[in-house]
């Protein structure tokens, strides 16, 4: 049986780096994505056996179409990249700041996952996984417990994860009968190099990297067009 290959976008730091190593670890072989070339080779070094180097910047339409060229089969896409640009509320921030938020978090995945798509489509098993945040759930952010300004504010990283979240709803659905699982990932607040704040935190990339690959492994009877917690649960959109 040929060893099943997946993609992970912005895998040279944090949760990405995380859920490559637990995907080599699972048998796969692993495209470890990165912007930076030799930041994307010492990873795949560190992870190992199974790991290879991608050239990816999900920015740049060149890059992104370059990487698509270089893979001609591919099971696992794993939207992972991700920037926080600013920590402000929408009045206290500006356009610039949520356009160079939605160019790496929206309009990249949508770039990638497109490019990507003829690949995926030649996999018997296709998998999508989106890393939203919970933080970009309407539902937790307009509950009973909801509370405003929401801690950590964030708009327009909160928002772009908001849309993310629809996108990931259009692709499963839209290519459902094509046999493909499309399902977001919140993944908590991990010790990354995000923000501030997840520096600091004392959540363990790890732990959040286990529910991706979770989703990526799903069998053909699992969930699609789902948004769940990193431990399984699940989020309300």
């Amino acid at each position: 049986m040929n060893t099943r290959t997946a993609l992970v976008t912005g895998a040279n730091t944090g949760i990405g780096k995380e859920i490559a190593r637990q995907l080599a670890e699972a048998g796969l072989t692993v495209l470890v994505g990165s912007r930076d070339p030799e930041r994307g080779r010492l990873a795949a070094e560190e992870i190992g056996r199974g790991a290879r180097p991608l050239q990816l910047d999900v920015t740049d339409a060149d890059s992104v179409a370059r990487a698509a060229a270089a893979v001609g089969e591919l099971d696992v896409l794993v939207n992972n990249a991700g920037v926080m640009v600013d920590d402000k509320l929408p009045w206290e921030s500006g356009v610039d700041a949520f356009r160079r938020t939605y160019e790496v978090n929206l309009f990249g995945v949508l770039a990638v996952t497109n490019a990507f798509l003829p690949a995926l489509r030649g996999s018997a098993a296709p998998r999508i996984v989106m890393v939203s945040s919970g933080t970009g759930s309407l539902g937790w952010s307009t509950g009973p417990d909801a509370h405003f300004p929401p801690r950590g504010s964030a708009a327009a990283y909160r928002s772009s994860k908001a849309a993310l979240n629809a996108l990931t709803v259009y692709y499963a659905h839209g290519l459902a009968d094509a046999g493909f699982k499309v399902n977001a990932l919140a993944p908590g607040l991990r010790r990354t190099g995000l923000a501030p704040r997840a520096a600091a935190s004392d959540g363990d990339p790890a732990e959040a990297a286990a529910g991706a690959v979770r989703l990526a492994l799903l069998p053909d009877d699992g969930p699609t067009a789902g948004f769940f917690s990193w431990d399984g649960t699940t989020v309300p959109w």
